[in-house]
């Protein structure tokens, strides 16, 4: 979730890091009395993402800066739509322009993206999830992103569920013991509210993990046939995940093999940042 703290929290860092000792250039040239007026403009089509972010912003520079924004996150736009206009003091706009179009573009390039993996599986029950392939310190808002966009989180942390992929599975049965004694052993030491999920990477594991109850079967880098396969073994016993080689080519085969999930981290690690505009008017 993204909370009005957490937005607070990036926000202040973002300009910090950007004017540690205020704005040079707008302090050295544009009187303390200017004001100005400024549109959020789309250069291209998309879907929006970041609204309270790009606010806060100009909030958190001077609060006698206001922005009205025009679109709701998740809404569509085209190229040449106002997205929202600022109106403030012109030092104070121009100090958090950047920020707040860094954290806006990037936030509306990765819900853009996302509603283009969504747009491919209509129709399939395939549910579109992001990755933990996230910008560190930004993952609240990438994900927040991927929701505006029409896609779905995954877990948010290495806390909140279990997903043990192969190098675990790998460390699990060095010591010898089979599958589903070594994934029944660690479910037991798990309290009852923990969902499990399990990676495999070939048809013959898929009847062990399932013998040691788990919730979620992720079925990696599996060819079509093989999701086809599995899906059936599977047979309705876990949530079925389908990862890896997944873009806009190849989703919408993917969900057609009947999977419930598909995992794309392209949709925060791969996202273009979208071309937005502040375009200036100064009195």
């Amino acid at each position: 979730m993204l909370t009005a703290s957490t937005i607070e929290r990036a926000v202040r860092a973002a300009l910090e890091e950007d004017a540690p000792w205020g704005d040079l250039t707008s302090e050295a040239f544009l009187p303390a009395s200017a004001h100005a007026q400024a549109s959020l403009v789309a250069r291209e089509d998309g879907v929006f993402s970041g609204g309270e972010v790009f606010r806060a912003a100009f909030a958190l520079t001077d609060r006698a800066t206001e922005v009205d924004l025009r679109v709701a996150d998740g809404a569509p736009f085209a190229a040449g739509d106002v997205l929202a206009t600022v109106a403030g003091p012109a030092r104070a706009v121009l100090t958090a322009e950047r920020i707040g179009l860094n954290f806006t573009q990037r936030m509306s390039g990765v819900a853009t993206l996302t509603a283009r993996f969504v747009a491919e599986v209509a129709g399939t029950r395939a549910r579109i999830v992001d990755t933990r392939k996230t910008t560190p310190g930004l993952r609240a808002f990438e994900r927040h992103a991927v929701r505006c966009g029409g896609g779905h989180n995954h877990r948010h942390s290495l806390s909140d569920a279990v997903m043990a992929k192969d190098n675990h599975l790998a460390v699990l049965q060095a010591g010898g013991a089979d599958l589903t004694t070594a994934l029944r052993a660690g479910i037991a030491r798990l309290p009852h509210t923990a969902h499990v999920e399990v990676e495999v990477d070939r048809i013959d594991q898929i009847e062990p993990v399932l013998a040691a109850g788990v919730d979620t079967i992720m079925l990696d880098n599996f060819s079509l046939d093989d999701l086809r396969r599995g899906v059936g073994i599977v047979g309705g016993r876990a949530i079925v995940e389908a990862s890896g080689g997944v873009d806009l080519g190849t989703v919408q085969g993917i969900a057609e093999t009947g999977v419930d999930v598909i995992s794309v981290g392209a949709l925060t690690h791969s996202a273009r940042a979208l071309d937005l505009g502040l375009d200036m008017r100064v009195s």
